[in-house]
């Protein structure tokens, strides 16, 4: 992790901000030395102060904590060092060995990358300082507290989709987000990250999804989870059976071939591209659904719409309103994805779902806030 320089001059305006933050947030791990080595964490720190009213009245630790938090979000190890934060090479390299995993991890419960990014981050203040000898399986305990964060944080986001506009889609992920050495085991987790299992899991109660990821994911016995949960075991096995048959129940009723799969989906990516109606109809299974996540921010359906000849009607109508689109073919989330770039700009990601040898579900993904990872069409050509 590089340094960041620490000269600064001593000027009037350093003196009075040393001056406020003393007065301010009191005795904590030097906040105004931190703040003033880096004006990122000064804009942050006097953003949280101004966001919250009582911070003068807060325990000392949980300043530590906002001081540690803003450090290791910009990445700066001088300033974690001042926070208390360990910056230990082996720390960091035995740390840095699970990140994806405990990426994917976070993600599966969360949904969102950005999210589940800054949870990692949240798992990794945890881990710096631990007391490691009481650590037996370091991947196992890193697991354990980036999904007790993950579900920390899955519980905020509730509140926040309430205002959601539409419906509210997992986020596209980049393969290396979520990724693995293990081939056999990449295999496995490639499953648990498609936008549909995302999208069942989104149907499970915040306990049984995690439930579920710990259980089904990450093979962790239930008693480690339920001390992760804080629930008994006998609780525990019961949200996991719960979490297995609502998850099983909405699984396709046939085993779906990748080949197949992909064959089907270029054939009907295909005929909308070349305005074929009846050939897009034909693809579709009578009774498929389509569900567009816009946010508000572009075209998309307030609600799923169902039933072939509508789901075709509602898609070359955006066709017609972006005629300028260049489609490109991609791995997201494990699976087959079909991106639509205006430009060098990524505008809506589609997923598609087969079963018995027609479309059964569309997924598309246009709220750009939600389009982040997703490559430019420079860097996938």
């Amino acid at each position: 992790m590089a340094r960041i320089g620490l000269e600064h001059d001593r000027t009037w305006f350093v003196r009075l901000v040393e001056w406020g933050t003393r007065r301010k947030y009191g005795k904590v791990p030097d906040p105004g030395k931190v703040a003033l080595h880096n004006r990122r964490v000064l804009t942050s720190m006097l953003l949280t102060e101004g966001s919250a009213a009582r911070w003068n009245s807060l325990d000392p630790t949980l300043k530590a904590l906002t001081v540690m938090v803003v450090s290791a979000r910009i990445g700066c190890s001088w300033c974690m060092d001042e926070a208390g934060v360990s910056t230990d090479d082996e720390l960091a390299r035995e740390f840095d060995e699970h990140r994806a995993i405990l990426v994917g991890a976070a993600y599966r419960v969360v949904g969102s990358v950005s999210d589940a990014e800054d949870v990692v981050q949240e798992a990794w203040l945890r881990w710096a300082a631990v007391d490691h000898e009481e650590v037996r399986e370091p991947r196992a305990y890193l697991i354990r507290i980036t999904t007790r964060l993950a579900l920390n944080r899955l519980r905020e986001q509730k509140a926040r989709r309430e205002q959601y506009v539409g419906p509210w889609l997992p986020e596209p992920i980049a393969p290396e987000l979520a990724s693995t050495d293990d081939p056999a085991a990449a295999v496995e987790l490639a499953d648990s990250v498609s936008m549909a299992m995302l999208v069942v899991l989104e149907t499970l109660s915040p306990l049984e999804r995690a439930t579920f990821v710990l259980r089904e994911v990450f093979d962790l016995p239930y008693d480690e989870i339920a001390d992760t949960l804080g629930r008994s075991e006998s609780a525990v096995r019961q949200l996991a059976h719960r979490a297995r048959e609502h998850v099983h129940a909405r699984q396709p009723r046939h085993h779906v071939d990748k080949e197949r799969h992909n064959e089907l989906t270029m054939r009907f990516m295909q005929a909308a591209g070349s305005g074929d109606f009846d050939q897009v109809v034909s693809l579709l299974a009578p009774d498929a659904v389509l569900v567009s996540d816009g946010g508000g921010k572009k075209k998309a359906a307030l609600r799923p719409i169902h039933g072939a000849e509508k789901i075709a009607r509602w898609l070359f109508g955006v066709l017609a309103d972006n005629p300028g689109f260049e489609i490109r073919v991609a791995t997201l989330n494990g699976e087959t994805a079909y991106i639509a770039y205006f430009d060098e700009q990524p505008d809506t990601v589609t997923f598609l779902e087969t079963d018995d040898g027609l479309i059964t579900e569309l997924y598309l993904i246009r709220n750009p806030d939600k389009l982040t990872t997703v490559p430019t069409r420079h860097a996938l050509d």
